[in-house]
């Protein structure tokens, strides 16, 4: 038996998740570098039906007639699907799944994925609301009305879907984002982040009294890092069930959006820089790319400012999930009387996270040096579609894997909304004091944002 497990660590879902994320990578650099070949994945273009409103939208949108006539679009849809799903079945496969079960339920996710994307990139609901919302949504009309069809279930496997996508994430997390924005940005990003998880836990723990301490530190490290990455990685270091993964998600989710919205609406009210502005979208905007559309609105300045905190924010991901796995292993689930050692410790410890670091090290000290900054934004540019595919085959999942009924039985009187509603509002007052303490002027020189 012991044998067995020696023999098959390589095959757990945390390691198979490192090794595709690792395939993509390497593909996708042989491809940007060289051009000796085309890997890049389908990705829509704003689209409309019929004439846009005005010449400004027409700019930005194409009929979506003209898209789907294009060669290079089914192209482009066939090589995607194809190479996510030989990648994706051979994994589930080696850790014995059963192909004739996943490969037509994986077929139907990614048509469900295809069709979220295609509703997020029509021109309207565009420049609102990204596709992490729309394959959320379409996950759970689908899920709680109709209902998931068993066969369709097979493909349903959320965890494994994001955790192969943050390994091809972790090569746009450069540590070079820390030098441009400096200590600016690590006070921002590194100082407040591990306050507001220890202030959510403490609430959480020893105000409201939740038993369930992983949908606690979870929902900690969403609403402070950055949403659902953060919960992926932290739920998996904490062995959080992945009911209550769903729940922090979900939460995160809908708050990501109204924070998108209305927070450019209360910083423009309020007058700030737009330095200041986009650095406090950065530090308290769940989702990556909710912080870019938030920090657009502010103007291209803001956008930077807003980019380069959450950059540096994200880089915290793989240390907190390291930290949760050492509290929860030697302090959290401790049995009395027994000694943890550092093997229980590896043995909690999520796998992927070692991808990701790996991934972001590589590129921030061998490719970023030996081949630019240019070439580098070229693999991500082919990267950045594949890990948006693995997240959106994520979220979807998530819907279809989330019953309203379940989510309101486990909201334990309400203590885990008002735990979110404490801690996001916790983490803006504590974000926006060190965004004024930092850009304001008033004690440091102001930055010169590129």
């Amino acid at each position: 038996m012991e044998e067995n497990k020696k023999s098959s660590w390589w095959k757990s879902e945390d390691w198979m998740a490192c090794w595709i994320g690792f395939i993509v990578i390497a593909i996708g650099a042989v491809s940007a570098l060289t051009g000796w070949f085309d890997f890049s994945a389908l990705k829509f273009s704003t689209w409309t039906v019929g004439e846009t409103l005005s010449e400004a939208a027409a700019a930005k949108a194409s009929p979506l007639g003209t898209q789907l006539a294009s060669g290079a679009f089914w192209i482009k849809l066939v090589r995607t699907v194809l190479v996510l799903g030989i990648l994706f079945s051979l994994a589930v496969k080696l850790q014995g799944a059963r192909l004739k079960q996943y490969v037509p339920a994986f077929i139907a996710l990614f048509a469900i994925a295809v069709i979220v994307r295609l509703i997020s990139a029509e021109f309207t609901l565009n420049r609102y609301l990204e596709w992490a919302f729309w394959a959320l949504l379409v996950g759970l009309l689908i899920s709680n009305t109709v209902g998931v069809p068993e066969w369709l279930k097979p493909a349903i496997k959320t965890e494994f879907y994001i955790k192969a996508g943050l390994v091809i994430m972790g090569f746009s997390v450069l540590f070079s984002n820390i030098a441009k924005f400096g200590l600016y940005g690590l006070g921002i990003a590194w100082i407040v982040t591990p306050i507001v998880i220890i202030f959510m836990w403490w609430l959480g723990t020893k105000i409201l009294k939740m038993d369930n301490k992983p949908l606690v530190i979870t929902l900690a490290a969403a609403t402070s890092v950055c949403g659902t990455s953060a919960a992926i990685a932290t739920g998996a270091a904490a062995k959080a069930k992945k009911e209550d993964l769903s729940m922090a998600v979900s939460i995160s989710i809908i708050f990501t959006i109204l924070m998108m919205v209305f927070e450019p609406m209360i910083i423009k009210a309020f007058g700030m820089t737009p330095i200041m502005g986009g650095s406090l979208i950065g530090g308290t905007v769940d989702s990556t790319g909710a912080v870019v559309v938030a920090g657009t609105a502010l103007g291209g300045e803001a956008q930077t400012a807003a980019v380069l905190v959450k950059s540096i924010q994200n880089i915290l991901i793989g240390f907190i999930a390291f930290f949760v796995a050492v509290f929860f292993a030697t302090r959290v689930d401790k049995q009395e009387g027994r000694t943890v050692g550092a093997s229980e410790i590896w043995v909690r410890f999520p796998k992927f996270i070692i991808g990701f670091f790996v991934a972001s090290l590589v590129a921030s000290f061998i490719f970023q040096p030996l081949c630019g900054s240019a070439d580098v934004k070229a693999i991500n540019t082919v990267l950045d579609q594949y890990k948006n595919w693995a997240f959106v085959l994520a979220f979807t999942s998530i819907g279809l894997d989330t019953n309203f009924k379940e989510i309101i039985k486990r909201m334990q009187g309400g203590k885990v909304l008002w735990l979110y509603i404490a801690g996001q509002a916790f983490n803006i007052l504590l974000t926006l004091f060190a965004v004024w303490f930092l850009l304001s002027g008033a004690v440091f020189p102001i930055p010169v944002l590129d």
